[in-house]
């Protein structure tokens, strides 16, 4: 287990060079980041000073190797056109956002899996095709429609709910809602599958011939193996997630990580992107890293030497 770990822990700090490395070298290539922050309409003693003044006139590789440094202490920059340490910013929007993932992730756990259940112990039932055609149907709206949609109708037609901003639990509806639908679909198809392939094999017939209750070897004996797949996919789901959610969150004027990184894009405040790309790859590692280790957990077959 330990060697597991071990093991698990140097691919995530490969991983996570990688991403950064990728981050930093995307500032690069689209010519001078100098120009391509502040614009051509300085004149060319103002873009050297700024130049200078950010350290891009100094060689390649010394950048590449204090960006690197800086990594480990949390250090991303300066956020050029907010004058604020690129960490302070992140530190400050990723609250909302993970408040929108554990809403979401709620939503998503308390639909996909009962409707996975279902669908899968009633297969080829008139229950499954409604409950998998939605999932379909659910799977093939584009995000931003479906919260347009939503603002549409519980804010604008009806009055219900407030469109924007956050600050109560009445603005987190909507963009939970939006946020989980796709993946709960998604979900709830994983389960359904996994389920069927549980409930073929052999132990499952045997705990029929015993007289087990449909409750236990459902809730019991099949569920817990089918986890396996699900939780690999919730692992993944929490992580793109908890990187920010772009989309919903600019939809719904929510101050997360999302949308700080749509606003840094727009800016061409690269420090500010390198930032976000990297912590949001952070996040990914260490969700999946937890979800690998809990393998073991749910199902005791399954030891890592």
């Amino acid at each position: 287990m330990l060697r597991y770990i071990v093991k698990r822990l140097l691919m995530a700090v490969f991983i996570l060079w990688s991403v950064a490395t990728i981050a930093f070298a995307l500032t690069f290539l689209s010519g001078d980041p100098a120009t391509l922050m502040i614009g051509d309409h300085w004149t060319a003693e103002q873009i050297a000073s700024f130049r200078e003044q950010m350290g891009y006139d100094r060689p390649f590789l010394v950048q590449y190797g204090d960006y690197l440094a800086g990594l480990p202490r949390g250090d991303f920059g300066v956020s050029v056109r907010q004058q604020v340490p690129v960490m302070d910013l992140i530190v400050q929007r990723f609250p909302a956002t993970l408040e929108l993932t554990a809403a979401a992730l709620f939503l998503i756990i308390l639909i996909s899996i009962p409707i996975g259940i279902l669908s899968a112990v009633k297969r080829n039932t008139l229950a499954d095709r409604i409950a998998m055609s939605g999932a379909l149907f659910a799977q093939s709206v584009p995000t931003f429609w479906l919260g347009i949609m939503l603002i549409l109708v519980f804010g604008v037609w009806l009055r219900w709910l407030p469109v924007s901003g956050n600050g109560s639990f009445a603005h987190l509806i909507l963009p939970a809602l939006t946020l989980a639908t796709f993946s709960t679909a998604r979900i709830a198809r994983l389960v359904r599958s996994s389920m069927l392939d549980v409930l073929g094999q052999d132990y499952i017939r045997t705990a029929r011939a015993k007289g087990l209750s449909n409750w236990r070897i459902y809730y019991v004996h099949a569920l817990r193996n089918a986890l396996i797949p699900v939780l690999t996919m919730l692992g993944i789901e929490i992580g793109s997630l908890l990187g920010g959610a772009l989309i919903t969150e600019t939809v719904f004027a929510w101050p997360g990580i999302g949308r700080l990184t749509l606003q840094a894009i727009q800016a061409r405040d690269l420090p500010l992107v390198q930032g976000v790309i990297t912590f949001g790859a952070l996040i990914f590692v260490l969700v999946n890293l937890l979800v690998d280790l809990s393998y073991s957990v749910i199902d005791p077959r399954i030891r890592h030497e």
